[in-house]
């Protein structure tokens, strides 16, 4: 198989358009519905009405009696215990005037009452005879009390038909709350994007295995597969393939119809043994380098309709192209905010590369300035996992002094 040589070299702009324009057709993916218990993280492609009142039914806030509020006076006010309603499932008979039930919080309130009275704001007695009266009044609060004091009303939250979640929300654990308190045990969400992740190299061995001189961990596959699923899509096929084109040529075989993306790492440069290239070639992908650095090398194209973004191997370079290229379209079809990119003042001075937008490696210190954490070698994986931002230098500048202001993106 002949190696194409790079077809051209292209700004950030050019390519992220490109990569955009290549995942089209994976922005309108539709949607599924899935159990509540599974559905955390997921984003609702639907508005989801209630198909109850919420609450059910009258029940008390406080733990308490139950009175009607006709019977409460300015002074105090003695009333009958005529018994005791508790949390469960019961039909109390109607409140009688003159009286008053003892009531837990959550209870059903009785037909007729229309206060509830807290029991640290009541006084019990019981009677030689065992009739237990209950003492409200204003050392206990107050004796006059406003109709619907600590009652919940039927619906008082929302109303049977009317809107619990809308659509685009990104569900967390109070919307599954809502959606369980109204008996809702499915939901319609946006079914994610489904995408291949395939790292490539002889060179590299799982994490866990014993590498020989010449060999290296495989760290790509483990930090794409985190990044696609904190973007919002799923992990559809996980697969390493040495520098093979006709396996690699296979593989995209077998993804065909599983996935929505594949995503490669490593294979693109300029070298021998470059897989990827030599297999996106011949498909006509575009095989070239973009003006950035970490980064450089990238490639995108298509095998049987199924689009194929193209990292270069180096671990850096992988995770930066990623947040930079595939982040923003994956998380705009999920429905989730972009990563913050935000202006930031540089708390020391840096020099970058000209003709090449510069993505340093840094952290936010406490005075809110920006500094560098590593060097801008693409293997410095240990400077990214310190890092907390990415410090964007455009192409055209070449140095910048403490307190210049610059872009930082959220890590």
């Amino acid at each position: 198989m002949t190696t194409p040589a790079p077809t051209s070299r292209k700004t950030v702009e050019q390519h992220a358009s490109d990569v955009a324009a290549l995942l089209d057709d994976v922005t309108d993916t539709g949607a599924e519905r899935v159990p509540i218990d599974e559905a955390a993280a997921r984003v609702t492609a639907v508005a989801v009405p209630s198909p109850v009142d919420l609450p059910l039914f009258r029940n008390s806030q406080m733990d308490g009696f139950a009175v009607r509020a006709a019977d409460l006076t300015g002074d105090e006010t003695r009333l009958r215990v005529v018994g005791e309603i508790a949390a469960r499932p019961i039909e109390p008979a109607p409140l009688e005037a003159g009286t008053s039930v003892r009531i837990m919080t959550g209870a059903v309130v009785p037909p007729g009452a229309d206060v509830v009275v807290p029991v640290e704001e009541s006084e019990v007695e019981t009677d030689p005879d065992g009739v237990e009266t209950v003492l409200l009044g204003p050392a206990r609060g107050g004796g006059e009390r406003p109709v619907g004091l600590f009652v919940r009303e039927r619906g008082s939250d929302v109303r049977a038909g009317e809107e619990l979640l809308p659509a685009g929300v990104r569900l967390a654990s109070r919307h599954l709350a809502v959606l369980a308190a109204a008996g809702i045990t499915t939901v319609e969400v946006r079914r994610r994007v489904r995408v291949a992740i395939v790292t490539t190299g002889a060179e590299l061995v799982e994490p866990g295995e014993t590498p020989t001189l010449g060999q290296t961990f495989d760290s790509n596959g483990t930090a794409l597969a985190a990044a696609v699923v904190a973007a919002g899509a799923e992990v559809a096929a996980r697969s390493r393939v040495v520098d093979d084109a006709d396996v690699l040529l296979a593989l995209l075989d077998d993804l065909h119809g599983e996935v929505d993306l594949i995503l490669t790492s490593g294979g693109i440069s300029m070298g021998e043994h470059e897989v990827v290239r030599d297999v996106l070639g011949p498909l006509g992908g575009w095989i070239g380098s973009v003006a950035m650095q970490p980064g450089g090398p990238q490639a995108l194209g298509a095998h049987r309709g199924v689009p194929i973004i193209a990292f270069p191997g180096n671990p850096v370079s992988t995770q930066l192209s990623f947040e930079v290229f595939v982040a923003p379209v994956l998380r705009r079809v999920a429905g989730l905010p972009q990563a913050s990119r935000v202006p930031a003042e540089l708390a020391v001075a840096v020099r970058s590369v000209p003709g090449k937008r510069q993505f340093l490696r840094g952290r936010r210190r406490d005075d809110g300035r920006v500094e560098p954490v590593a060097g801008p070698g693409s293997h410095l994986v240990a400077g990214l996992a310190a890092s907390d931002v990415l410090i964007v230098i455009p192409e055209d500048i070449v140095e910048l002094d403490a307190g210049d202001a610059v872009e930082a993106w959220a890590l």
